[in-house]
């Protein structure tokens, strides 16, 4: 009996995603554990693992097909001998929605209409594994499980061989009994001009994580009400420790950016001043226990934020090593669903590009992203005289929903007192 490959949804909230590459050929024999294919998703390129053995028998999606929604049937596998299948109607319709929507008017077919198709063979009963047996899941049923806390062992598959797929759950889509979706307001649809006539311009094709950044940054910037706070701080003593202490790295390999520092002062900051690691959550508000730091990291095409998890708790050769490796795997594309979910806080640091001072856009659901500008040399009162000193601006953009003016106030007040006292890094 065939069995259906589905679009897998690599993240908790992944709605669609690109197939970008297609690594086998129909009639080609595969085992568990293969890797098939290539999903572009909003924020990395993921390799699709089959999760049985078997032969490919028709590759439903083409490579490069973009918006192929999550459950929808990609591809067919068949066991040995068995003649290529059709995908069932009901589960491959929103990859042929995904593919091209039907012509509201169409004309009449020219020639009789085909005879309709035989009916589907009859599915087996399903049948509840034994301890015994290896639990057969499909990857998206897998994932949901695992989020949510469901023992697989007592749940009977309704699939192929008794797979267990989402439907067994019980839940509908990525929602449980007990969650009810929030309804959305419908916005008004923006104009998007053409380009001007006459000028010589080329049209490039937006990437997912390029459609993704602008429906994120635009729903941030006219849902999220966002104020402003910008702290200049004295860089001389930073600058002064990390020279020491990559000196006493030396040997280690260990090199310290000013980057892992003043994410070390962010998260520090936030345990200082809780109140400002907090999420808008409607009619309630979310404090949070820990600080999870978003990092930003250019990379082709886009922006993409892996999150250093308990920073307040690492040590700043432990922030510069786990930094280095999310910023290496976010640049090769290759980072997993657990690289960048979640997130307390965000920083995004353009001082190496020598930006003076950024504003930068909260990344939602987060309230608060400090926006960090470059060390400028400049007069500054210093020890009660006038000396050069390295100074630096760093903004933060704060959701005035779940945080006030006078709680931002003291987050930056305390952020500065740590970038200027670097020592206390140390503790």
């Amino acid at each position: 009996m065939a069995i259906e490959l589905t679009m897998p949804a690599l993240s908790p909230t992944m709605e669609k995603g690109t197939l970008a590459k297609w690594l086998v050929a129909e009639g080609d024999t595969i085992k568990a554990g293969d890797m098939i294919a290539e999903i572009e998703t909003d924020k990395a390129t993921m390799e699709y693992e089959a999760a049985e053995d078997g032969r490919i028998a028709r590759l439903v999606i083409a490579e490069g097909t973009d918006d192929v929604l999550v459950g929808a049937v990609i591809a067919l596998l068949a066991e040995a001998g068995e003649a290529a299948p059709e995908p069932s109607v009901d589960v491959a319709a929103p990859a042929a929605q995904a593919i091209a929507a039907p012509s509201a008017v169409a004309a009449p077919p020219a020639q009789a209409p085909a005879p309709p198709p035989a009916a589907p063979a009859p599915q087996p009963a399903p049948r509840r594994p034994s301890p015994a047996d290896r639990i057969k899941v499909s990857p998206l049923a897998a994932r949901i499980a695992e989020a949510r806390g469901i023992e697989l062992a007592g749940v009977t598959g309704s699939g192929p061989n008794g797979r267990i797929v989402r439907a067994d759950l019980g839940i509908s889509s990525l929602l449980t009994a007990t969650e009810t979706p929030v309804a959305s307001v419908p916005a008004a649809v923006p104009v998007i001009a053409p380009p001007p006539a006459g000028v010589p311009v080329e049209t490039v094709k937006l990437s997912s994580m390029r459609k993704t950044i602008a429906r994120r940054l635009t729903e941030s910037k006219t849902s999220v009400p966002h104020f402003y706070l910008t702290a200049r701080c004295n860089l001389g003593a930073m600058l002064e420790v990390r020279q020491q202490l990559n000196a006493a790295l030396a040997e280690t390999g260990t090199k310290l950016s000013v980057n892992d520092l003043l994410i070390k002062a962010l998260a520090y900051a936030l345990a200082e001043v809780p109140d400002a690691n907090v999420q808008f959550g409607g009619d309630a508000l979310h404090r949070f226990g820990r600080v999870d730091v978003s990092m930003a990291v250019a990379i082709d095409g886009g922006l993409v934020t892996p999150v250093l998890r308990d920073v307040a708790s690492l040590s700043l050769s432990a922030i510069a090593s786990q930094s280095k490796a999310l910023a290496a795997k976010a640049r090769d594309g290759k980072l997993t669903p657990e690289d960048y979910a979640g997130g307390t806080v965000s920083i995004s640091n353009l001082g190496m590009f020598g930006i003076d001072e950024m504003v930068p856009v909260i990344n939602p659901p987060q309230a608060l992203i400090l926006g960090i500008g470059a060390g400028v040399e400049q007069p500054w009162a210093v020890d009660g005289q006038i000396a050069l000193a390295t100074m630096m601006a760093a903004t933060a953009s704060f959701d005035h929903r779940a945080i006030d003016g006078a709680t931002g106030a003291r987050f930056m007040q305390a952020f500065r007192q740590l970038v200027e006292e670097p020592m206390r890094l140390l503790a």
